[in-house]
């Protein structure tokens, strides 16, 4: 069967193959007659993509073919693929859809990112008549969303597929300089402020950041990726990186004081208006918002809440990601410094990574130094009066 509904929750989801490539995901919908339609429909757009590469095998790739095929293979399992498939979109927008993979040259890569760095922050619905524009985004934002996108496609094309292509681009070159990532931790006063200014639903969210060190993305749980009989969190991370997280005390109480609330979501919030407004199209989009349901916290809505709260709260330079940098340097000092320990439990691939952190150790380390300073001046003392008594 193709589409079926989970056990506790309340939309379909579908799972089918065609030509031994899976293709599964959620079809929003409630009503079985819906979610067949969707699946229909992902059928069918499933079935144009496959046809495409078979007649295009062995010759000329295109961007958007590559595109297609990147998704289809890799990039719908990563744990990014909502902005991934936005992405790679973008791509083919700008080069169009004809552009052969092997014109793309260096030339042409430099455009795209110039052409990516004139892009402002998006924010919806939150710019007022008159307001200045948003800032342009940041050279991170371009690197991530733009430059390293392609460079995957075209990794993917010469390792995988086989593609000789000669003259790929040179994407090292082409990477933004990014300033190096501070490492901000919550004040006393910060932290008060904070729990004072987010709705308790959001501030729940912001406290298990702290306990968890999770990234934003990464603490939005579904309740099949927490097991509190084994005390771990098993889900995705940056990078498609498997996290496995010992479920600390705290966060044990914090995700029991959530069961109930809903029968996929960990972390959600109570609707504070009814919305009547029907899906533009039969089975998609969330369906109908009543007042006083407990409808899951999504990632956009956690920033935008975020972001508002905070300017409120008065707490200035500090971002939702600080809150990791404060959970690492907590666990460092906790630990006297065991560097091994806190890459596990922030899921680092490097321990280079987390080696920034390194700073977190000053004060033992200055501490060290006098100590060793004290000794060295004793020792001299001792040495100085002992010589002096040998000469009387």
């Amino acid at each position: 069967m193709s589409v079926y509904r989970p056990k506790g929750s309340t939309v379909y989801v579908f799972d089918f193959q065609l030509d031994g490539h899976r293709f599964c995901g959620t079809t929003g919908a409630t009503e079985r007659r819906a979610a067949e339609q969707v699946e229909a429909d992902e059928r069918r757009r499933s079935r144009e993509k496959l046809d495409r590469e078979a007649v295009c095998a062995g010759a000329p790739l295109t961007i958007n073919l590559a595109c297609d095929r990147y998704w289809i293979e890799d990039g719908q399992h990563k744990s990014n693929s909502k902005d991934l498939f936005r992405d790679l979109g973008r791509l083919v927008d700008f080069f169009g859809e004809n552009r052969l993979l092997a014109d793309i040259r260096d030339d042409d890569v430099a455009k795209l990112v110039a052409w990516r760095r004139g892009h402002h922050v998006q924010r919806r619905g939150e710019r007022k008549k008159g307001a200045p524009p948003p800032p342009l985004i940041a050279p991170a934002t371009v690197n991530r969303s733009t430059t390293e996108v392609l460079q995957r496609v075209f990794v993917r094309a010469i390792r995988i597929w086989k593609l000789h292509l000669p003259e790929a681009p040179h994407f090292t070159q082409h990477m933004l300089p990014e300033p190096v990532e501070r490492i901000r931790e919550l004040r006393a006063d910060e932290d008060e402020a904070l729990a004072g200014a987010l709705d308790p639903d959001y501030e729940i969210v912001r406290e298990f950041s702290l306990a968890s060190g999770l990234r934003m993305r990464e603490t939005l749980l579904t309740w099949s990726q927490v097991d509190l009989n084994a005390g771990v969190i098993i889900r995705l991370g940056k990078g498609g990186r498997p996290i496995r997280l010992p479920i600390s005390s705290e966060m044990r109480d914090i995700l029991v004081s959530r069961r109930g609330h809903h029968p996929e979501w960990v972390f959600t919030y109570t609707a504070k208006r009814t919305r009547k407004d029907a899906p533009k199209k039969p089975g998609r989009g969330p369906p109908k918002r009543v007042r006083g349901e407990r409808r899951p916290i999504t990632y956009q809505g956690l920033k935008t809440h975020w972001r508002r709260r905070r300017a409120a709260a008065g707490v200035e330079n500090y971002r939702w990601h600080d809150n990791r940098h404060s959970f690492a340097t907590n666990l460092l000092r906790a630990t006297g410094g065991n560097f091994k320990l806190v890459q596990r439990a922030l899921n680092h691939a490097r321990i280079e990574t987390t080696a920034k952190y390194a700073h977190v150790l000053d004060d033992e380390v200055r501490a060290g130094l006098e100590a060793a300073s004290r000794t060295r001046r004793k020792k001299s003392r001792e040495k100085s009066r002992d010589g002096s008594g040998g000469a009387a």
